[in-house]
């Protein structure tokens, strides 16, 4: 019995370890969502900051299905610290910045490469560590070392800045990394797809047809639109009502997606991916219609809330639900393909949506992305493979 929980229980030390590499990974890139104030000084227009700070997405989008192959055949950790290294050698020259031109747009993009290797990488090797019958529980959980970092970073940058400038801001996020690569280094080595168990081998993918790709791909990125919508245009909405103060929104809907994913967050493990995939993007086509009619405060904070809740249980579902369809011995390719669909789509979908806004107004974009996500979620329960990994995994006698 003493052995049985210690095959269930996710914290194990080099889980934890790894997690923790994640997290101050996560917290060097954070620190730089305040980049936009070091520019200022040098008086660009919008359009220079945005290709600056947009840079960093675009390069990651591309790069990460490459080495997210390169994840699943050469080894998890190999690529994790090689990504990490990567942005540890890019990160003094940011020090060499004198003007908004050229030299941030290439070092921002050189960080995006970075990122991408080395986040994809670091996620794949804390995933490895957990249980395979908890591996949504455990995305939830290395989701929340995201969040917690998204809302840490951004206030430790802005306490840094007034007090110490923006040289330490960069030396703090070069410290960050460099405490990453020692946690990455010291966990254990993961599984790797060449060794002698024939679960891991890995299989082509050319057996996966191109209208599979399509209707698991569509389900990401009409989320990754859907939450840009919301991110990228809550703030104004907010100020156009008008309310007072647009924080208490995030702080609920962070709050609710950490709770959510360290408490419920493993649903799928036990139901099925699509089983709570449907449900959750129900709750999150609800709350975009829900925002559409937003006139006060409290059901501002409320909205937060809720879209937190349908955020916590879509990203382990299905971020593990593409691991399933892809086959674990495929893990890092599938992840690296999950995040780049997520990317586009927030990329997009903002565009696509902020051309919403400007013809109709926010209430009505709301009201329409909630409406598209809801049918694109439709189509995927109707349409995309159902997940069976799982019950493959208990037949071959994995643990």
């Amino acid at each position: 019995m003493e052995s049985e929980e210690k095959i269930v229980t996710i914290w194990n030390k080099n889980f934890i370890v790894a997690l923790f590499g994640f997290f101050f990974l996560f917290m060097s890139v954070t620190l730089f969502f305040l980049f936009p104030l070091f520019l200022e000084q040098f008086n660009p227009s919008k359009s220079q900051i945005g290709m600056v700070m947009g840079i960093h997405s675009l390069t990651a989008i591309f790069i990460r299905p490459f080495f997210g192959r390169l994840i699943d055949i050469k080894g998890r950790k190999k690529i994790s610290l090689f990504g990490i290294v990567f942005l540890i050698l890019v990160l003094p020259c940011f020090h060499l910045i004198h003007d908004a031109g050229l030299l941030p747009v290439i070092l921002r993009a050189l960080t995006g490469i970075g990122w991408g290797i080395s986040m994809t990488a670091t996620i794949t090797i804390c995933s490895d560590l957990a249980p395979v019958e908890r591996l949504a529980h455990s995305m939830g959980i290395i989701g929340v070392a995201g969040l917690i970092s998204c809302a840490l970073g951004p206030l430790l940058a802005e306490e840094i800045i007034s007090r110490f400038g923006f040289s330490t801001l960069f030396n703090t996020s070069l410290i960050f990394l460099i405490v990453s690569f020692l946690c990455m280094l010291s966990t254990k080595e993961s599984i790797r797809p060449n060794n002698s168990n024939q679960f891991y081998k890995s299989k082509p993918l050319w057996g996966i047809s191109i209208v599979t790709i399509l209707l698991i791909s569509m389900f990401p990125i009409a989320h990754g639109a859907a939450r840009g919508a919301v991110v990228h245009f809550i703030a104004l909405f907010g100020k156009s009502i008008p309310l007072d103060r647009v924080g208490p929104f995030f702080l609920s809907f962070s709050g609710a997606a950490i709770l959510t994913r360290l408490g419920i967050g493993g649903l799928s493990d036990k139901y099925g991916r699509k089983q709570i995939l449907f449900p959750a993007a129900c709750i999150v086509g609800f709350n975009l219609f829900l925002i559409s009619q937003i006139s006060s405060s409290w059901l501002f904070v409320l909205t937060g809330f809720i879209g937190g809740f349908g955020q916590g249980l879509i990203f382990p579902a299905l971020s593990t639900y593409i691991i399933d369809i892809l086959g674990r011995e495929n893990k890092g390719l599938a992840l690296s393909l999950y995040l780049a669909f997520f990317d586009i789509g927030m990329g997009f979908g903002s565009v696509f949506f902020g051309w919403i806004s400007d013809l109709y107004g926010y209430r009505k974009m709301y009201l329409f992305a909630g409406i598209v996500f809801f049918l694109v979620a439709v189509i995927f329960t109707w349409k995309a493979p159902s997940s069976t990994l799982k019950l493959v995994m208990k037949n071959s006698g994995e643990p």
